[in-house]
């Protein structure tokens, strides 16, 4: 088995419609190599606690209302052709993503990390829920078997909160900058939303190389 580390934000379109495509290779791959872990990045560390009214936050972001619909126009195409589900219009709010971090960690903890990074992504682009709330993380927990009474009781205090902050700092320090990111064996990084195309390439160069080794 291989490790693919993924560094991501629940609240990152360009994360969304990465894992989308990954999938969709893996799908095809059955026997692909691969074991994920997925690892913390906050788009916004620096976000309110209770987030930011989104047209505020993205016309701060790109320079206004025109910035803002040109940086968006690419996502907005790439989820209506690959993702028609998810429903950009019905976010109200960019929430600081700490406590989905916390929850996507503790998830792991349960073997449900990839259920759960599905729940978080669905519940903010399909449902346009605000996923910075603890109620609703709380709910997301439920929704995929996780107890929500600990879960909240967990939010509700500082548990592993310096961890996930710890862990968003430390991948800066190694130059990440942006996410997607994908860690290959802990050595290649594949950058971006990268098509299924792509990973069907590694991962058939992968199981070659599995292949020659057990042949050796």
């Amino acid at each position: 088995m291989i490790k693919l580390d993924i560094f991501s934000d629940p609240i990152c379109p360009w994360c969304y419609i990465g894992k989308a495509r990954l999938e969709a290779a893996l799908e095809q791959r059955p026997d692909h190599p691969f074991v994920v872990e997925w690892h913390p990045f906050q788009l916004n560390p620096d976000m309110p606690q209770d987030g930011m009214d989104r047209r505020a936050y993205l016309e701060g972001k790109f320079g206004g209302t025109a910035g803002a619909t040109s940086a968006y126009r690419p996502i907005v195409e790439t989820l209506a052709a690959e993702l028609p589900a998810a429903d950009l219009g019905k976010i109200q709010k960019t929430p600081n993503t700490l406590n989905a971090h916390r929850l996507i960690h503790w998830a792991g903890l349960e073997a449900k990390q990839t259920l759960m990074v599905d729940a978080l992504f669905e519940a903010y682009f399909v449902d346009g829920r605000d996923i910075g709330d603890t109620e609703t993380l709380a709910d997301i927990a439920d929704s995929i078997g996780m107890d929500a009474s600990v879960v909240t009781r967990l939010l509700n205090t500082q548990e592993d909160v310096d961890m996930i902050k710890s862990r968003d700092i430390h991948g800066r320090e190694r130059g990440i900058t942006g996410v997607p990111l994908f860690v290959v064996a802990q050595q290649h990084a594949v950058s971006g939303a990268q098509n299924s195309e792509l990973w069907l390439n590694v991962i058939d160069e992968l199981m070659e190389q599995v292949g020659d080794s057990t042949v050796q």
